[in-house]
């Protein structure tokens, strides 16, 4: 594990219990990775989900209100992460702002997706258990 990695670990935040924690995917089109990362987070507790996307065609762009709202912001790719940071970088004073390094090349809830996201996201965001 390299020094960048570890010191991401040792920020990573923790879901108290009664306070949910606010997650905000973003992809570019929001349509594949941002909408099964919504989905795959928000089954877990104490855990809201949005996913954005920063292209002119999302489903659902990114905005201010999401940026306001989000605790941790996590794109899936360094463009996404240059873009974000550029446009609100303002309103992203004291948040976290993470890469996921994920590539566009999933469709929808594709378990290899799920996979990565589920390996990649607990860096970031200690989760609890998904109730069953």
């Amino acid at each position: 594990m390299n020094a960048n990695v570890s010191g991401e670990l040792a920020l990573a935040h923790t879901v108290k219990k009664g306070a949910p924690m606010n997650l905000l995917f973003i992809c570019s089109e929001n349509r594949l990775r941002s909408p099964t990362a919504e989905r795959v987070f928000s089954a877990y507790p104490g855990i809201q989900a949005i996913g954005a996307g920063t292209g002119v065609h999302a489903q659902t762009p990114v905005s201010r209100g999401l940026i306001e709202w989000a605790e941790i912001v996590l794109v899936m790719e360094k463009s996404h992460r240059d873009e974000v940071a550029k446009t609100y970088e303002e309103l992203l004073k004291g948040k976290r702002l993470v890469c996921l390094d994920i590539p566009d090349h999933y469709e929808f809830m594709q378990p290899e997706l799920i996979k990565m996201l589920k390996e990649r996201v607990p860096e970031y965001v200690r989760l609890s258990s998904v109730e069953t």
